[in-house]
């Protein structure tokens, strides 16, 4: 784990929670890690008190589990908690493209437009890092011209924990290229204002999304999980 630089506007509790959560979430400590207090504490430059704290908050929020003569460890991967998070998803998110049309759709479209050609140029380039950014930007876009801080706080939330799934697969220029077709089907259809396009839009992308979540981190076919039927429909 990489130090961690302390700034003085936020508590040592604060930066050291966040800290190990995004390292958890960005899945640079991998699920099953386990995570031993004094080793991370001499890692990011702390006392063993923040660190455990932290680890305790992390266990609340469900990304950690604390086990008999073990101790802490990151939680694996739940199939169930994916089909969770893309369901809820595309409420916030349905709600926020709601709202953001109203206020002002054309900035939106712009915006959008903009943020998607700035995709198409780091996917030629093979940058797929940037391309991961912009496509956290692209839905950060329409969650701030939804004029909702707490829309956009659900959103990246979300986001972030979807994200842990979605290392596996996401920097891969097949799913990268998956994803910004659906970004230009939902801009398509903000630009139409047609509102069931943009709910249809919206889940088809959440749904892609899903959909390689489960085949490359669960190793799901298709039929497999028409088999067992899943709760968000095409």
């Amino acid at each position: 784990m990489k130090k961690l630089v302390i700034k003085k506007d936020k508590t040592i509790r604060q930066k050291v929670y966040h800290h190990i959560r995004e390292e958890i979430l960005s899945g640079t400590i991998a699920p099953k890690e386990r995570l031993i207090e004094a080793k991370i504490a001499e890692e990011i430059g702390t006392s063993r008190t923040p660190v455990r704290e932290a680890l305790h908050n992390l266990e609340l929020e469900k990304l950690v589990a604390c086990i008999p003569r073990v101790g802490y460890v990151v939680r694996g991967m739940d199939r169930e908690e994916v089909e969770q998070i893309c369901e809820i998803r595309v409420a916030i998110e349905s709600l926020a493209i709601t709202w953001a049309v109203a206020k002002a759709r054309s900035k939106l479209v712009n915006d959008l437009k903009k943020n998607i050609e700035n995709q198409k140029k780091q996917i030629a380039l093979g940058n797929l890092k940037a391309y991961v950014e912009l496509d956290a930007l692209f839905h950060d876009i329409i969650a701030r011209h939804s004029g909702s801080d707490r829309l956009l706080e659900l959103s990246q939330t979300l986001r972030r924990h979807m994200l842990r799934y979605r290392v596996q697969c996401i920097y891969m220029t097949e799913t990268a290229e998956r994803s910004m077709k659906g970004h230009e089907r939902i801009l398509d259809a903000i630009d139409k204002g047609d509102a069931q396009e943009i709910t249809a839009a919206l889940k088809y992308h959440l749904i892609q999304a899903r959909d390689d979540i489960l085949y490359f981190v669960f190793h799901e076919t298709e039929a497999e999980k028409d088999r067992q039927g899943n709760g968000l429909n095409r």
